[in-house]
């Protein structure tokens, strides 16, 4: 069985992942910055070369939107080539070189900085997870009316199904830009939220609002899904029913 780090596999994704290829049978190495033996910091590349030495597979899955993504992604780029690593996966974001975001432009110079490295890759981009999609309307659900953008439709995608994608892809061979992963169905943000609501069986009234800008155009424009890859099966709702079910 191949031997494969994942960065940050300490993180909401890591850790699903390495759980995940740890059941497949794969011994894997739990890369941050205080995991031991492989504890690294990606910010300047301690601990790297120790941490990739030998392996054959590198499960790329750290990233922030505080920026740096893309000084983390060289010095792993730069470590893999020095230890002669052949595959390395990463997990991107559908919509990366469409939207105008910040954010969106370092992920997506991290995706060139991979396919220019010469090593063997993989990159998948997804939809919005389920867990993101909660997360801003709960964030929106702390006021009494609910502010939301106006025209925004999502396509959340389970968690747990891009795990189960990117553990057989880290256990096969490079396979460049393989295709996006789409949750299941395209909704309005409203929608959502209600079905948050409703969840956590709370009331709120939802008010929509018109912002300005070219990345908020991007959102009504639809650049963030994919609805040609609608892949995914489990909808919001079936998240939402497992997520508040579970015992506190």
């Amino acid at each position: 069985m191949p031997t494969i780090p994942v960065t940050c596999g300490t993180g909401t994704l890591g850790r699903q992942v390495t759980d995940r290829l740890h059941a497949d049978g794969h011994d894997v190495r739990v890369l941050s910055r205080r995991s031991q033996p492989y504890a690294v910091d990606l910010r300047d590349g301690r601990g790297l070369d120790v941490a990739v030495e030998g392996v054959d597979t590198i499960a790329h899955c750290a990233s922030t939107p505080r920026g740096g993504d893309d000084t983390a992604a060289g010095h792993l780029i730069e470590a893999a080539k020095r230890a002669g690593v052949p595959h390395l996966v990463h997990n991107s974001i559908v919509g990366v070189d469409r939207l105008p975001l910040g954010y969106y432009r370092i992920k997506h110079r991290v995706e060139r900085m991979i396919e220019e490295s010469g090593t063997g890759w993989t990159i998948l981009r997804t939809t919005q997870f389920h867990d993101l999609v909660l997360r801003i309307v709960a964030g929106a659900a702390r006021l009494p009316v609910m502010p939301l953008p106006a025209g925004v439709r999502m396509q959340p995608v389970d968690s747990g199904e891009v795990t189960d994608r990117l553990a057989e892809l880290a256990a096969s061979a490079p396979a460049g830009r393989v295709p996006d992963m789409g949750g299941p169905e395209i909704r309005a943000l409203p929608e959502l939220a209600r079905a948050c609501l409703g969840a956590t069986g709370r009331k709120r009234p939802l008010m929509p609002v018109r912002l300005a800008g070219k990345a908020y155009a991007g959102y009504r424009r639809g650049d963030h899904l994919s609805p040609e890859r609608a892949v995914g099966k489990a909808t919001f709702e079936e998240f939402l029913a497992e997520r508040f079910s579970r015992p506190e």
